[in-house]
């Protein structure tokens, strides 16, 4: 069996989106939605705008527009509105959300060739290849997952791609806590 270049694609970008959502599992409504950095960054945000980005990059730009319209990346909207999650916005209505923009991106590659061409205005080179914008959202989309990793371990430990697979060396935790100290260790003595 010969995987392709678009499979092989829409494969990672399949496994980040799952790893994403994953770390919004079993969390309370506070911490899914809490700010976690000076900037704001949060789970539930993350989801949020990966929703937008769908939508608009795997949808819009090639003449497929998501319904139902998700508006928040509009001028008119707030700023950075696609970012958080309102507390009238339900945890359950943002991820399926995401999960159908997922599912209408999905369309998009499996009908289009990687060669198909479509329209990104905000881009300063707006002409693109369904290439083009596969690897851009699967960049974006492992990008946000990894943050979502390292906010979902400030939370409550828990690190990895799936619940099934971490892909973490498997530790006890005073094993981890001894190669922190070591990291920790090193980094005080450069830092000399």
């Amino acid at each position: 069996m010969t995987t392709t270049a678009k499979d092989l694609l829409h494969d990672y970008l399949r496994g980040a989106r799952e790893a994403l959502v994953w770390k919004t599992e079993g969390l309370s409504e506070y911490d899914v939605r809490r700010p976690l950095t000076p900037t704001g960054t949060n789970l539930l945000g993350l989801v949020k705008h990966l929703a937008v980005g769908e939508s608009r990059y795997l949808g819009d730009v090639f003449g497929r527009p998501f319904e139902p319209y998700l508006p928040w990346w509009d001028d008119d909207q707030p700023e950075d509105v696609d970012m958080w999650a309102t507390p009238e916005e339900g945890r359950d209505e943002i991820i399926g959300t995401y999960r159908a923009a997922s599912a209408h991106a999905d369309e998009t590659i499996r009908t289009l060739d990687l060669e198909a061409t479509g329209y990104v205005p905000w881009w300063p080179s707006p002409h693109v290849t369904l290439h083009g914008v596969l690897v851009h959202v699967l960049s974006e989309t492992s990008r946000h997952a990894g943050h979502a990793d390292i906010l979902r371990e400030q939370l409550d430990g828990a690190a990895g791609m799936r619940a099934e697979n971490s892909n973490l060396p498997e530790r006890q935790q005073d094993s981890w806590n001894a190669y922190r100290a070591k990291v920790e260790a090193a980094a005080r003595e450069a830092g000399k």
